[in-house]
């Protein structure tokens, strides 16, 4: 198993040079969309930022894939008012685009607001386990960049789960990690929590990814519960629910590409 150090080194002026420890499940010269959208989170949170303002919500288009590469990092405002902003940000690879991404920046809700959580409470944080990747895969990258302990099925066992995972790794070497990087870091693996769509035999792959924060993310380990919904001559849908140890902090939805290989 390879080493790990961190996702990203930081070359300055928006360049970052990405590590062998980004790359997906799929191939070894391609990233898993997790560690690219986690960068630009933390661009948008770095970008001329305000006061009693916090990141609620994401979404990610990924229009290519992203390689195993240099990325310069691009952001600016669209939109800014009293109590919420609209930014837009790119990551590009050898001058193309390879993510595109939308936040809404909102002014933070008052204290005395009152605290609803509908969901039910995640299964308890599991003991050590062995590493278990998804068979087939490339487990030297993103996968065992990260620590995962099954509660309810895993990644090989088809049908609705619940994952913990943690990151083994700093984003961006030598920098702290935040909430919002740490819950984008984990959220594109959603989908593969909940594999429920024979991805060997069809071409089955998320286009896009939005990420949804009521509140911050408490802690290192997050949850993934995670179930797909699909239909002939439609689409996939891939939703979860984010948990933290002290109970759910977001949602999850990516749209699933289901064709003929």
């Amino acid at each position: 198993m390879a080493e790990h150090s961190s996702f990203y080194r930081d070359l300055g002026d928006g360049l970052f040079a990405s590590t062998h420890s980004t790359a997906g499940p799929w191939s070894p010269q391609l990233q898993h969309a997790g560690p690219p959208s986690a960068l630009l989170g933390r661009a948008f949170e770095r970008h001329q930022p305000r006061e009693g303002m916090r990141v609620a919500r994401v979404t990610l288009e990924i229009p290519r894939p992203v390689p195993v590469a240099d990325l310069e990092v691009r952001v600016r405002t669209l939109h800014s008012g009293r109590s919420a902003e609209i930014l837009e940000g790119e990551l590009v690879a050898d001058g193309r685009p390879v993510m595109l991404a939308r936040a809404w920046r909102l002014a933070a809700a008052p204290a005395d607001t009152p605290s609803l959580n509908p969901a039910p409470a995640a299964p308890p944080l599991p003991g050590p386990q062995p590493f278990e990747p998804l068979k087939g895969a490339y487990a030297d990258g993103y996968v065992s960049a990260m620590e995962w302990r099954n509660a309810e099925g895993g990644f090989n066992v088809p049908g609705p789960g619940t994952v913990w995972g943690r990151q083994r790794i700093p984003l961006v070497a030598d920098e702290p990690d935040t909430p919002l990087t740490r819950a984008l870091t984990i959220a594109d693996s959603n989908w593969a929590v909940a594999f429920e769509l024979d991805h060997v035999a069809r071409l089955v792959i998320n286009t896009d990814v939005t990420l949804a924060l009521p509140r911050d993310p408490v802690g290192p380990w997050l949850c993934l519960r995670a179930a797909t919904t699909a239909a002939p001559t439609g689409s996939g849908l891939a939703s979860g629910e984010l948990h933290d140890t002290t109970g759910e902090c977001g949602r999850i939805l990516q749209t699933l590409i289901v064709a003929e290989r």
